[in-house]
């Protein structure tokens, strides 16, 4: 069989930074954010050439490691083979290491964009597809489901095959992200979980995320009872305890307030006459920004397109 066919002109993918969990949705529910890393893919006759700029330029591998090359590897083999060289232009601005899903994101972008380079892409890699792909090389679909589909998503296994539905959030939900200084990696907080859980904070826990999907698309006035949880942020809490301390501050001035994703960012889904305020609460060991939703997920914009918005 033939290989693939690679178009000449070169693609540009934008993919959003993503919260995962939000509270008590672990590894299922997660939520787009209007922060954006760029990225310019290009068939080329030979090599690889990678260009960073931003978060991760001084410390990203400039090779086949980078996770954003493997997917774009990954997915040229579904797509029926490897062109003879690659360049790529990354402009990222989310944040690493910060529970904002940088790593989903460089996997959407780059299976995105191998898809958009291929002629024929969308009929041999459709959008159900692409969920499937990056949960495999993720490990779990809930960053990669909200980046690849934008607004509020609620992802699931279903006989080992990922599955997601998107949710359109409350208009006057306006988050605000604390981003510290200090990264954590996923792995070192996934290792603080235990094994079990007791059945009454399962039960607590399961009624809180069933009532999050009301409170985030139709009344974000049961916000706050909605994002409590007792399935991971206490276990972790060890990890990252000035995010611990400032989830609880927040929460106990009314604040819905929560470690995004492995954290240590801690998100509160503020109402978007309070964001303003809420922003300055932090302190100064941490870099406050209220954040548009996003509702549109990973796209494929004009190589002329404006500067992403931060």
């Amino acid at each position: 069989m033939a290989g693939p066919a690679f178009r000449a002109a070169a693609v540009r993918v934008r993919v959003p930074a993503t919260s995962a969990n939000l509270g008590p949705g672990f590894d299922s529910l997660g939520l787009a954010l209007g922060l954006y890393d760029d990225v310019v893919v290009r068939v080329a006759d030979s090599g690889l050439h990678i260009d960073i700029a931003g978060e991760g330029a001084e410390t990203l591998p400039r090779d086949e490691d980078h996770l954003l090359v493997r997917s774009l590897r990954t997915a040229f083999d579904l797509l029926g083979g490897q062109p003879r060289g690659l360049e790529v232009v990354c402009a990222n601005r989310i944040p690493h290491g910060r529970g904002l899903g940088s790593s989903s994101a460089a996997i959407c972008a780059g299976i995105i964009a191998a898809r958009a380079v291929t002629t024929g892409g969308e009929a041999r890699l459709d959008d159900r597809a692409l969920l499937e792909l990056a949960t495999e090389i993720e490990g779990h679909p809930d960053n990669v489901a909200a980046c690849l589909m934008g607004g509020f998503t609620l992802a699931w296994s279903e006989a080992g095959v990922a599955r997601a539905i998107r949710m359109t959030p409350a208009d006057s939900i306006a988050p605000v992200v604390f981003v510290p200084a200090r990264p954590l990696l996923t792995e070192t907080a996934r290792g603080l979980l235990p094994r079990t859980v007791p059945h009454v904070d399962a039960a607590a826990n399961a009624g809180r995320a069933a009532l999050l999907v009301e409170a985030l698309t139709r009344r974000p006035e049961l916000l706050l009872p909605a994002t409590e949880d007792r399935l991971h942020q206490d276990y972790r809490a060890p990890a990252m305890e000035e995010s611990a301390a400032l989830v609880n501050r927040l929460r106990t001035d009314g604040v819905p307030a929560v470690i995004s994703g492995a954290g240590p960012t801690v998100l509160a889904l503020a109402e978007d006459g309070a964001a303003d305020k809420i922003a300055r609460l932090a302190g100064e060991n941490w870099t406050a920004n209220r954040l548009a939703l996003d509702t549109t997920g990973a796209s494929v914009l004009p190589l002329n397109a404006g500067g992403a918005p931060r």
